[in-house]
């Protein structure tokens, strides 16, 4: 097992996985930009170091300084956390250069996994539907053939993408040009790859995915379901464990799918298969996040397991030591993310408690909420035996969370989970008015 560890990150994802490393009695080192040098993330680890100014490409991007930090600090291994350097294979293979573990797949899995044009072409091979599509298309003219093809409306989706970037819907030929230029800029912008493809547009649908764990013996265990269908332009704002779309035998024939995908690729880590499951009950694999997942959390607190040691364990080459009969979907959690709406100062933060209550976040009160990063504060997590208790609970505890001197979208998350049609179970990727 590792003795130190250097979280290149920030934010909640940093403080949480700090957190973890010291239960396991695991010396942490964090990194930090100008911007955050009073961030909790870096009063919370045993060593802190500055390594840049305060846009991202200075500092939380800066590979060179990171490997070096990581090398100078003693630590053997990098945590990349989500986001930023995740899931980048040049970075992980820096680090294996430098003689330091980086906790997610190898650099060889990312390049693989990574193209998801390219993964699905693996993913046909293993009993799971994909939903059709083409691979890179790298110009208007051959994403203009490919959508006659497959047929309107199609899903402009960027090869290298996540967290909702480099994505369009084009419901008709005319739309196809400027959205084929829109989606390859951002791409490009976000993650240096400008590749983009198509996919036929199901619709309606709900975005459920599957949290696996592989370790390097080939042993795959799958966590179960999590609903993201409550999103904003791509951006999840809600998470429930077990999905309410999902029946006994449903989930039972999908984990068992997704367990024996995983296993066939020879992935190893902490990873998440993404579905949109039509109205007929059909599950569509879209992708795969090769990396912790922001929603993480829910399925931690629905099953018991610490997704955060699991990683560290198995980079360590730990292998599981339970099995799928273990895994027990018993009751319900609910995530909600709290965002800012904008830029200020922390005046006061009071955290709802109770049992089954968890809230994870980076503020403490005087922090300042800069432009330079993603606008999430923290994600407020409940568990209950019933979904009803859960929805009671997550209500109340919305209620009960105050940020002060920050707009936020509490307000809004409340109004949400009293949605009857959210109350109900009986929500998609409509709901937010998306089309």
């Amino acid at each position: 097992m590792f003795s130190k560890i250097l979280i290149a990150n920030r934010g909640e994802i940093a403080v949480r996985i700090i957190r973890a490393c010291k239960e396991m009695g695991i010396a942490t080192v964090a990194v930090y930009s100008e911007a955050d040098r009073d961030a909790l993330h870096v009063a919370l680890a045993d060593q802190s170091y500055c390594i840049g100014g305060p846009e991202a490409a200075q500092s939380y991007l800066n590979e060179n300084q990171i490997i070096s930090t990581a090398v100078l600090s003693g630590a053997q291994a990098v945590h990349p956390g989500y986001g930023f350097l995740s899931e980048n294979a040049h970075f992980a293979r820096l680090c294996r250069k430098n003689g330091l573990v980086f906790i997610g797949p190898d650099p060889e899995s990312m390049e693989r996994l990574g193209d998801k044009a390219i993964l699905k072409d693996m993913i046909q091979d293993t009993g799971l539907s994909v939903i059709p599509g083409t691979k890179a298309v790298v110009s208007v003219e051959e994403a203009r053939k490919a959508a006659d093809k497959i047929g309107y409306p199609v899903m402009l989706k960027a090869c290298a993408g996540g967290g909702g970037r480099g994505i369009r819907l084009i419901r008709t030929e005319d739309d196809l040009e400027e959205a084929y230029f829109q989606a390859t800029s951002e791409a490009t912008s976000a993650f240096g790859d400008g590749s983009v493809y198509l996919e036929k547009y199901i619709f309606p649908a709900r975005h459920v995915e599957l949290q696996v764990l592989a370790d390097e013996a080939g042993k795959v265990v799958c966590l179960g379901d999590r609903d993201c269908s409550l999103q904003r332009r791509n951006q999840k704002l809600i998470e429930e464990t077990p999905s309410p779309a999902v029946n006994e035998k449903q989930r039972e024939d999908i984990i068992r799918l997704a367990g024996e995908a995983v296993q066939k690729i020879g992935y190893v880590g902490a990873g998440t298969l993404e579905f949109l499951l039509d109205q007929a009950g059909q599950f569509w694999f879209m992708e795969m996040n090769v990396r912790l997942q922001v929603e993480h959390c829910v399925t931690e607190m629905l099953t018991g397991f610490d997704l955060v040691k699991w990683q560290i364990r198995i980079a360590a080459g730990i292998p599981l030591n339970f099995t799928q009969d273990d895994v027990r979907m018993l009751g319900c959690a609910i995530e909600c993310r709290i965002n800012a709406g904008s830029c200020g100062k922390l005046r006061m933060l009071h955290v709802p408690g109770g049992p089954s209550v968890r809230f994870d976040t980076w503020l403490i009160e005087g922090a300042m909420v800069s432009p330079y990063y993603d606008s999430l504060l923290g994600k407020l997590i409940v568990y209950a035996k019933t979904r009803e208790e859960a929805l009671r609970k997550i209500r109340a505890s919305l209620c009960e969370l105050v940020i002060d001197g920050i707009p936020t979208n509490i307000e809004e998350q409340l109004r949400i989970v009293e949605d009857d049609r959210f109350t109900s179970g009986n929500y998609d990727l409509t709901f937010m008015g998306n089309r």
